[in-house]
């Protein structure tokens, strides 16, 4: 989908998140077309990052900001035990709300501040059950996506979220689910037409 226009610039029916090949293919037959573009804005799903920059070396990866801060504040809970993942959720909690870069920079000192406090204890220490392991989980994959968060401060063209295409699958499930039954050839069919009849 475009960022700015929000209408589909190309969909497939079963090619799969999980697999690097198909994704690769996909990626292929849409640079052979002749897209070229800015920036993509993704969910973080490793495959497709890969893929994204086995056809485009040079593309900025912009993480979507809902998917990290929907995901890191799951993995605090809502009610946090310990101070250390308190804070974390506090810092999850701001992610979203980052319009500025001096918001940006204060949200990193904080993080910097909560990472030599906090965050070097709780890689060194061994797992012990699930809660304590999702506070790691949640640590690590912010610091993986702090790279590629904050590029649309920088780009105006560039969008902090997939909102739009999270809308548009959204509206899509809710009208196949009422065509269920269909075989592989008329499923494939019934998504080309929706994707052309619908482009917004």
């Amino acid at each position: 989908m475009d960022a700015n226009s929000y209408r589909i610039i190309s969909g497939g029916y079963d090619v799969r998140e999980s697999s690097e090949r198909q994704l690769t293919l996909f990626f292929q037959s849409l640079k052979n077309q002749g897209l070229q573009p800015n920036s993509f804005t993704v969910d973080g799903n490793p495959q497709v990052i890969r893929a994204i920059r086995m056809i485009w070396p040079e593309i900025i990866i912009q993480r979507c900001l809902v998917h990290i801060q929907r995901q890191g504040l799951s993995w605090c809970r809502s009610s946090p035990k310990t101070v250390s993942a308190r804070k974390l959720r506090i810092l999850f909690l701001q992610v979203s709300h980052i319009e500025t870069s001096r918001q940006r920079d204060q949200f990193l000192e904080n993080f910097i501040q909560w990472e030599q406090k906090y965050g070097q204890d709780i890689q060194r220490k061994p797992g012990k059950g699930y809660v304590f392991s999702d506070i790691k989980r949640a640590r690590s994959m912010l610091l993986k996506a702090l790279p590629s968060m904050f590029y649309y401060l920088e780009d105006s063209r560039i969008t902090s979220n997939t909102n739009g295409l999270e809308g548009y699958f959204s509206r899509l499930k809710g009208h196949y689910r009422q065509h269920r039954g269909l075989t592989k050839s008329k499923l494939e069919n019934y998504f080309e037409w929706y994707l052309f009849l619908n482009p917004k």
